[in-house]
This record gives structure tokens, sequence and C-alpha cells, in this order.
């Protein structure tokens, strides 16, 4: 996925940028919410982890 901005000219000419089959605005636009997804995810394992943890501990 790209990640975004695009530097147009220097990795990408423009005309493949804004082409039919071009997805790189998608993938920008669902990229945030991918990331934040996928960081969500691993801090909800790693408070799992700590509070089975802290409870094997006590």
């Amino acid at each position: 996925m790209h990640p975004g901005p695009m530097n147009r000219g220097v990795e990408i000419d423009s005309s493949i940028a804004d082409g039919a089959q071009s997805v790189i605005l998608h993938q920008v636009t669902n990229g945030i919410a991918v990331r934040m997804a996928v960081l969500a995810l691993s801090m909800q394992g790693q408070l799992q982890e700590q509070a089975l943890l802290d409870a094997i501990a006590d």
C-alpha cells in the first residue's frame, strides 16, 4: 500500500497516478485506517499479555 503523499515525476509519472486503473488514492485513504487497526490490535495483545503476567505475579 502506498502511504502517500506521492512524489509525482519522481517515484511515479502523473499519467500513471491519475490513470483509470490507478488505486493509489484508494490505498492512501484506506492505509490510515489499516495502520490504525494494526496498531490497536497490537496494543490490545500487549495489554492482554501484561494483564496475564500481572495475574500470575499476584
